[in-house]
């Protein structure tokens, strides 16, 4: 079996401004909702019998706490907030597995939805749907993978290490020295994706770094510079790999035979001709 777990977050940006730009900046109310129903529906079509959503219910997490410029609501278009409560309605509506994060983070439970669906061992392969870099930290050889359903791209660890120079395990790792704009979280100075890499691949995480460079035995440029960096900084850089890494001890569901579609709920069809009139008006 092949358990697949939709980013619902991503889904729901990505077929808003898909919209946006289709309609010539107008908004159908409920679009991107209609357009997330569909890939999934799509999916459904395609054979896919086992799947989960996981949704940001509110943007703001317990990351908010630990770094104050973390990534919030703000700036975030009205007419797009306003559609994730109908889209975790639909998807329940429609009988799909949905998890609406308010704590932690949509990313936080595709990480710990897929850690738990590769125990099982009736389970051939996790596919996690997201081109989120952050979740390249979830996978593992073949088994568990991203997929990128708008380019149908599929990132295994062969493909996170050549994209990023550093293994999956390594990820959190990466992103707390390079830094994540999307989230609000800078790096370290001096420290770019090249340098990064190059040092990682060699060290593997922060901790295992030597503090002199005389000994780091890479080809890092600018070594001695990014010691001094690290040395001064690396309370921030443990503090930003915190950010980083996401959070796999999240009760979502007890087997993974939970995340099997059985079809619509009863009240699918109610919903369907409420949702059909509103994103045709």
């Amino acid at each position: 079996m092949i358990v697949h777990l939709v980013d619902g977050t991503y889904e729901l940006f990505r077929h808003f401004y898909g919209q946006r730009r289709f309609n010539q900046g107008k908004d159908k109310p409920l679009g991107a909702v209609a357009g997330l129903l569909h890939t999934v529906l799509e999916m459904i079509e395609k054979g896919a019998t086992h799947i989960g959503v996981a949704t940001d219910h509110v943007i703001e997490s317990f990351r908010n706490d630990l770094w104050p410029d973390y990534k919030t609501s703000a700036g975030v278009e009205p007419e797009l907030l306003s559609q994730f409560q109908p889209l975790e309605d639909a998807l329940f509506a429609l009988g799909v597995g949905v998890w609406p994060m308010v704590e932690f983070e949509a990313d936080d439970a595709l990480a710990a939805g897929a850690a738990k669906a590769a125990l099982n061992p009736d389970v051939d392969q996790v596919v996690i749907c997201t081109p989120d870099k952050d979740l390249s930290q979830c996978v593992r050889g073949t088994r568990v993978v991203q997929l990128n359903r708008r380019t149908n791209v599929i990132r295994d660890e062969t493909a996170v290490i050549a994209r990023f120079g550093v293994p999956p395990v390594s990820i959190p790792d990466y992103l707390a020295l390079v830094g994540d704009a999307s989230d609000g979280y800078p790096g370290l100075p001096g420290w770019g994706a090249k340098s990064t890499a190059a040092v990682l691949a060699r060290f593997g995480h922060l901790e295992r770094i030597p503090d002199d460079w005389r000994t780091w035995s890479v080809n890092a440029a600018n070594r001695a510079a990014l010691s001094r960096t690290l040395q001064r900084d690396r309370d921030r850089a443990f503090l930003f790999r915190d950010l980083a890494t996401l959070r796999t001890d999240i009760d979502l569901f007890d087997d993974v035979e939970d995340l099997r579609w059985k079809g619509p709920t009863a009240a699918f069809a109610e919903f369907a001709r409420r949702f059909d009139a509103a994103v045709t008006t």
